[in-house]
């Protein structure tokens, strides 16, 4: 069995094992305000109906969640600030949307720090860890993460020729997000990376502005760039993650028996999501080949990962320290 399954298999047991105790826990009639800037079928959508139907259910109806999605309550940027105003009690955002208000966040967007999907399950299952760092973001940010989800990686793609190796990627025009470590990761592989706004990528694209861009095999598939995009390179320098977050003002208000809903609601959210997620993205992979699209698989990513590991010194005082970095590497293994 899985590493993956058997996270999956323990933490519904869990619970299951809660549920049964469910009639002599106290509940106060409240309503949990859910926001996510992403669209139904998304995975935070799918992690936020999730935690919705366990919370509702296991507190007999006496805690309902509402929820927001589609950018009904603003992009995810916004919807951090608003756990602070408790406007909003709880959010799923991209961890580069969470790292300007919590840099305590950036572990989980150093390149190569999630070499494989394997070491995401891993690190995330570790409670002690996560806790520590939870509550370092939650008091930076006043947003805690009660757990976090996982999606597809970066894959690379463009509209000019194969990528196979490293020397393959010099002298394209590749747009990269505005997020200084992954700016700093292309830099890392020798090319300047062309920081154009979410809202200017497919046009961009389409009037040859840039010739590729990196995003997970979902949003490829989403944003239909087999219009304007020709080939995938198999990159894994960098995990889709993102926190379900909760205003901390507000979770400190809740009563023992609240919280500890909420917790188990959101930890057994996400482990379902991981499983959803791993699927999604062979469906969406599938998707962009059927239209199209060739895949070509990396021979010296072990360069790729070098170089851009080489970055990780810029930002480790932001994270917390090289100790913070080591002991995540260590729980993995690395």
């Amino acid at each position: 069995m899985s590493m993956l399954k058997r996270i999956f298999l323990a933490t519904l047991l869990s619970v299951f094992v809660f549920a049964g105790a469910v009639q002599a826990a106290q509940y106060q009639k409240m309503t949990i305000r859910a926001a996510t800037a992403n669209p139904p079928g998304s995975l935070h959508v799918t992690a936020i109906e999730k935690f919705k139907e366990i919370v509702e259910k296991e507190s007999g109806g006496l805690i309902a969640v509402q929820t927001f999605y589609g950018g009904s309550m603003g992009d995810e940027q916004a919807n951090v600030k608003q756990l602070r105003t408790e406007e909003l009690h709880l959010t799923v955002v991209a961890c580069g949307n969470l790292t300007p208000f919590a840099p305590r966040a950036s572990l989980f967007i150093l390149p190569y720090i999630f070499p494989t999907l394997q070491n995401a399950y891993t690190l995330f299952s570790n409670q002690n860890f996560m806790t520590k760092q939870a509550d370092a973001i939650a008091q930076q940010s006043g947003g805690r993460p009660l757990s976090w989800l996982v999606g597809g990686y970066r894959v690379l793609t463009n509209s000019k020729k194969p990528i196979a190796a490293l020397a393959d990627l010099q002298g394209l025009k590749i747009r990269v997000p505005p997020v200084e470590i992954q700016l700093d990761a292309f830099r890392a592989w020798g090319v300047e990376p062309h920081p154009l706004a979410w809202t200017e990528t497919f046009n961009g694209l389409q009037q040859g502005v840039v010739d590729g861009q990196e995003n997970p095999h979902g949003i490829n598939r989403d944003q239909k760039f087999w219009e304007v995009q020709k080939y995938i390179t198999d990159l894994h320098y960098m995990l889709w993650v993102g926190p379900m977050l909760v205003s901390e003002k507000w979770y400190r208000k809740l009563s023992p028996d609240a919280k500890a809903l909420v917790d188990r609601a959101a930890k057994a959210a996400a482990v379902y999501e991981w499983e959803w997620s791993a699927k999604d993205v062979e469906k969406a992979k599938v998707d962009c080949l059927a239209h199209g699209m060739k895949e070509t698989a990396l021979k010296d990513e072990d360069q790729w990962m070098a170089k851009a590991r080489g970055i990780w010194p810029k930002f480790t005082d932001k994270l917390g320290g090289r100790a913070v970095v080591d002991e995540a590497l260590a729980i993995m293994g690395k």
